[in-house]
């Protein structure tokens, strides 16, 4: 925020400040507010940045399924803008991933393949969903692979490939994600689901245990009392869940499981 207040400050002309305007009013909350702004700009100028900060704030904040044409007009006017190499592969991506929720993933594979031209290496991830959405799993890993190659010791970019391989390659690729970033979580979860399914409850319930040390996350909580009552550790059991309760108190699926495992204490 401080940053973008600065350029504010700093700005050369008219367009350009009410483009960081418009992304400070986004930032606090103020959509609406911020769309004006870009419009304003828009009106001043035509900008890549005036369109990408529209194309944005509308994608992030319209539920209107409709809204998918206008951020996709709005993100060609600002790639047909000169920019640098950067801004205009972010563009690129951030159409991929409106042509995916559209379901046109001929157009998605296209706007990836050329963000990967101007070395956007985020796209590597998007291409894969493409190929994953296609079952095309096989090409989904080895996309993975190449994130990875390019961004070594990227803690993320091993939980997504994950999704697009067996369990043993799974099982690997979240360990390394645990290495690198202990503090995720999604692999303690993965690991203690596997270890449920090969009925080593104990070593389940210590590997969510694990996690919430560090993190009282609700589904955390409420896996570790789902596996709790399975062992017949109905103490347990109640202990997460009001532990659970007491993040969101009118949690449905936590609120019928406490009710459950209640009905059996002595």
């Amino acid at each position: 925020m401080r940053s973008l207040q600065l350029a504010r400050e700093h700005a050369s002309s008219d367009h350009e400040r009410l483009v960081y305007e418009g992304w400070i009013l986004y930032d606090t909350g103020h959509c609406e507010e911020g769309l004006q702004k870009a419009k304003e700009s828009i009106r001043i100028k035509r900008s890549f940045e005036a369109y990408f900060l529209q194309a944005y704030a509308l994608a992030e904040s319209s539920l209107d399924p409709s809204s998918s044409s206008t951020v996709v007009s709005l993100l060609e006017d600002a790639l047909k803008c000169p920019s640098d190499r950067l801004r205009k592969g972010q563009a690129l991506n951030n159409l991929g991933s409106v042509y995916v929720d559209c379901e046109k993933l001929d157009l998605a594979a296209d706007c990836y393949i050329n963000a990967l031209k101007v070395r956007h290496t985020r796209a590597h991830q998007g291409l894969a969903r493409v190929h994953f959405l296609r079952n095309d799993k096989a090409a989904a890993y080895e996309e993975m692979t190449r994130l990875i190659e390019k961004a070594q010791n990227n803690a993320s970019a091993y939980e997504k490939r994950s999704e697009y391989c067996d369990r043993e390659l799974a099982k690997s690729d979240l360990e390394m994600v645990t290495r690198l970033d202990p503090l995720r979580v999604y692999p303690y979860r993965y690991r203690a689901a596997v270890l449920m399914d090969s009925r080593k409850e104990g070593e389940a319930i210590a590997e969510l245990s694990r996690a919430i040390a560090f993190k009282a996350d609700l589904h955390l909580l409420h896996l570790r009392a789902a596996f709790h009552e399975h062992n017949g550790d109905v103490s347990s059991a109640l202990r997460d869940c009001r532990a659970a309760l007491s993040v969101d108190p009118n949690h449905q699926e936590m609120l019928e499981l406490h009710s459950r495992v209640n009905s059996h204490e002595p």
